[in-house]
């Protein structure tokens, strides 16, 4: 199932990675869509919710078949994650997805994965304005991630990789590589 969404104008600074004020009204009724498909995914009897509640799946840029996101979830806007077939998501699975997030077939996250796209700015005046931008991650197919690991932005995984449990992602990880550590390498 995809969802065709046309973006806002803030949303153009986002798309090519470019330093954009995050707090305007337009995105934060974007979130707030995002919070409430959350809220009834998380909140479903999930004998009745399948692998995902419609409401969250409406959001989503692309939704493969057999997906399967365990509750609970959260995703900054869902308009910009892309998730192939057969991907799994463990409970507590976070994705701020402010620039695309793409996470290809079979891959599995454990619980409490974490993917970023925002770059904050790094000085205090900055901060305290709203700045940030949008880096994209792309995850290959037959991932393994495991629990609380931390992906940052900008990171691409190569398919068949494997990042170990509790490991920050901070550069991109090779096809086939296992990953481990903070910051991770590989192993």
């Amino acid at each position: 199932m995809t969802a065709t969404h046309p973006p806002p104008a803030e949303l153009a600074e986002l798309a090519d990675g470019r330093w954009y004020h995050c707090m305007t009204p337009e995105l934060e009724a974007l979130r707030n869509s995002a919070r409430q498909a959350c809220w009834r995914h998380n909140s479903m009897d999930p004998a009745l919710r399948g692998g995902c509640a419609p409401e969250l799946v409406a959001i989503f840029a692309s939704f493969g078949k057999g997906v399967f996101i365990e509750a609970p979830f959260h995703v900054a806007y869902g308009r910009n994650l892309v998730l192939g077939d057969g991907v799994y998501m463990n409970a507590g699975c976070v994705v701020l997805d402010t620039a695309p997030v793409r996470i290809g077939r079979r891959t599995m996250l454990g619980p409490a994965v974490h993917i970023y796209c925002a770059d904050h700015a790094h000085g205090p005046e900055e901060r305290r304005r709203g700045f940030e931008r949008a880096l994209p991650v792309n995850i290959g197919e037959d991932v393994w991630i495991g629990g609380g690991a931390i992906l940052l932005p900008g990171v691409t995984v190569g398919d068949g990789a494997l990042i170990g449990a509790g490991s920050v992602v901070t550069r991109d990880v090779a096809s086939g590589a296992r990953v481990a550590g903070n910051p991770a390498r590989q192993i």
